[in-house]
């Protein structure tokens, strides 16, 4: 193995490059495959321990303890996710074969006939059943929406000692003002509590007063009374609804409606941040609270940063995509949202010339047509047989040929 100490997942495969990724090796400081240039989260790197540890540390010192168990060796946090396994018989010709489901996490409640409804009106391809692609799905959200380096200053690239405390104090800040767990309900449950002015208490899972109450409903108000806080649209009441306590018990959400405002993404294990009036997760809380390095993906913490292309960089992150070198006050180009010096542009993406057939400088005029290119000059843009300069006149392009006239477009094609 040649990776580095530090490299977890070292060789992990590119979910998104299959074979052509030779399999995960990180760079130095961006977070990407040095191989494919693929994101860490395009990779199958974590395992699900490290996954586990990564949550039980942003469960840790918050309310949430009880979703987490100290490991008695180490004393580390781990997330206790609610695996749900569901064995469905199912009749066979001659005998009955059992046929089991794996779903690697499901919400945490005491009513698996609720859990299990819950999991039924997500979308199918994002049901984290084992195996499957939403299970997938969710490893790759996991490692976008809850990345380790937006809480844990010791997985962050040579921040200052000021920059850790700031880290640590904005951390500490967000856990107790913005973090959140959704909550599965039936709608009928919930209203008790809500008329208790948002009476907090984890602690009971329901109230036998709230069942009772359910249950007096007149049929004609049982449907329609409530309505999801994102889609506007009414809930049935034996439908399994989320809750996020710091929105308050008089907001639920369908279960495929518990989404980010920003990105639109299932909450992964309905892990929230609530913000005036909006569910983030928690990539996305953090763009709207502090500048991202838009080269090495970390939250800034410094003064002194970098705006360049409607993204902000660390000062030594403003760098060549494809070599690494510092680019202040150098010329670069664009190539996908990401800027290349001068001479990686020249040498990897510039485009060709249809006249002379070499690289045409980024900085000189071009002409352009589908997707031939020529030196905006009297020696690269002429007529393909007469060779009468083309600039500033009508011509007739034929792939990546161009032509002053019929007549010269008839000799050349007989």
């Amino acid at each position: 193995q040649m990776g580095l100490g530090h490299e977890q997942g070292f060789g992990a495969p590119c979910l998104k490059c299959k074979d052509k990724c030779e399999g995960f090796e990180l760079h130095f400081w961006r977070k990407i495959c040095r191989n494919c240039k693929c994101g860490q989260e395009e990779h199958d790197v974590l395992t699900s321990n490290e996954e586990d540890r990564k949550v039980g540390k942003l469960f840790e010192d918050t309310k949430y303890t009880t979703l987490i168990a100290k490991l008695k060796n180490d004393g580390i946090p781990m997330y206790k996710r609610n695996v749900m396994i569901l064995t469905n018989p199912v009749p066979a010709k001659k005998n009955i074969s059992i046929n089991t489901v794996t779903y690697e996490w499901a919400p945490p409640v005491q009513n698996q006939t609720l859990a299990r409804q819950y999991m039924q009106m997500l979308p199918k391809e994002k049901q984290p059943v084992a195996g499957s692609e939403g299970a997938q799905y969710r490893k790759k959200q996991l490692a976008k929406q809850l990345p380790d380096h937006d809480q844990d200053p010791s997985k962050c690239h040579e921040l200052s000692p000021s920059e850790v405390k700031q880290m640590e104090q904005f951390v500490k800040k967000y856990k107790n003002e913005a973090l959140g767990v959704g909550d599965v309900k039936l709608p009928g449950e919930v209203e008790t509590r809500a008329t208790e002015k948002n009476n907090v208490n984890n602690g009971d899972r329901s109230t036998s007063a709230a069942v009772g109450a359910m249950e007096d409903k007149s049929p004609d108000r049982k449907a329609s009374q409530y309505s999801c806080y994102r889609c506007k649209l009414n809930m049935k009441e034996g439908d399994p609804a989320v809750y996020a306590e710091r929105a308050g018990y008089d907001k639920l959400w369908h279960p495929a409606c518990f989404v980010c405002c920003t990105c639109s993404e299932l909450l992964v294990d309905m892990i929230y941040f609530w913000k005036n009036g909006n569910l983030y997760c928690g990539r996305h809380y953090c763009d709207s609270e502090k500048p991202r390095c838009a080269g090495c993906d970390e939250l800034i913490f410094s003064n002194e940063y970098t705006q360049a292309e409607g993204q902000n960089w660390h000062l030594k992150h403003f760098c060549c995509f494809d070599c690494d070198c510092v680019l202040a006050g150098e010329i670069y180009v664009m190539v996908n949202d990401k800027p290349v010096c001068k001479p990686c542009y020249v040498k990897n993406h510039a485009a060709i010339c249809q006249g002379c057939h070499n690289a045409i400088d980024p900085e000189v005029q071009r002409v352009t047509y589908n997707n031939f290119n020529w030196h905006a000059t009297q020696e690269c843009f002429l007529c393909s047989c007469c060779s009468k300069c083309l600039i500033g006149q009508k011509f007739m392009p034929v792939e990546g040929m161009v032509f002053c006239s019929v007549e010269c477009k008839k000799k050349m094609m007989s």
